[in-house]
């Protein structure tokens, strides 16, 4: 075997062995996006369970360090006690009714705990004066249970100091408000009809418009890679079939 054949030969054995690596990895990307594929359909489910259960009671401090933050996310809770009388704050949001902020406003259960409740969405420019005020006393607020969103949204990171927010970071939100015994969950209420007086100008939040949709492409992700995988698997028979000829040919 001459020196131009034996370099030849071993192009095509380094260009079978980038195929072959080609097609173990992308194979392995469509195997992994099935397996998401799978766990998302299994949250579509049990977030569809959460939602549609009847209220119950939120997390205690006692199971706030150990239980699974997944396991309680859109979990259908009830809270009892009483909204604090202290400054909401507004936090950035984009919603089905558009730009706006939510309301976010401590409530202290009987049990002791607080738990900030996002009351709903007000449209963008209402100052937190013009917000119609939350119920006084003894009241009851349906609502999901949702995890903390700590630091910032994208690109923007919220400001205590300036009171600008843009995530409904609890532990943050409930320091700037000094609210203590504060759970590190915030609850969507349901709604936000709070018996504002008739004729008032105030702006009543509108609740309820917690997003319960999850995107799942995964399955199109796999047949992606799959595909990729396979024209890499053709492209390896061929440079395969090439090195055959090659090697078959009688020396020049």
């Amino acid at each position: 075997m001459n020196g131009r054949a034996a370099g030849g030969r071993a192009k095509r054995f380094a260009l079978a062995a980038l195929m072959l690596v080609l097609v173990a990895v992308l194979t392995a990307l469509g195997l992994w996006q099935v397996e998401r594929r799978a766990w998302k359909l299994d949250l579509i489910a049990r977030v569809e369970a959460r939602v549609e259960a009847e209220p119950a009671a939120p997390p205690s401090p006692e199971a706030w360090s150990t239980s699974s933050p997944a396991e309680a996310e859109y979990r259908n809770v009830r809270l009892e006690g009483r909204f604090e009388s202290v400054r909401p704050a507004l936090v950035q949001a984009v919603t089905e009714r558009g730009g706006g902020d939510w309301v976010l406003a401590p409530f202290r259960t009987r049990e002791g705990f607080a738990v900030l409740v996002n009351r709903g969405f007000v449209p963008v420019g209402t100052s937190a004066e013009a917000i119609a005020p939350p119920p006084e006393g003894d009241t009851t607020v349906t609502g999901l249970l949702r995890l903390t969103e700590p630091e910032g949204g994208f690109l923007q990171s919220n400001d205590p100091a300036a009171d600008r927010w843009y995530s409904r970071d609890v532990a943050a939100i409930g320091a700037s408000r000094g609210v203590s015994g504060l759970a590190p969950y915030f609850v969507d209420a349901r709604t936000g009809a709070e018996g504002v007086p008739s004729g008032s100008a105030a702006v009543r939040p509108v609740g309820g418009l917690t997003v319960l949709r999850f995107p799942n492409n995964h399955l199109v992700y796999a047949l992606t890679w799959f595909g990729m995988a396979a024209l890499a698997l053709v492209g390896l028979v061929l440079v395969l079939r090439s090195d055959r000829r090659t090697a078959s040919e009688p020396p020049a």
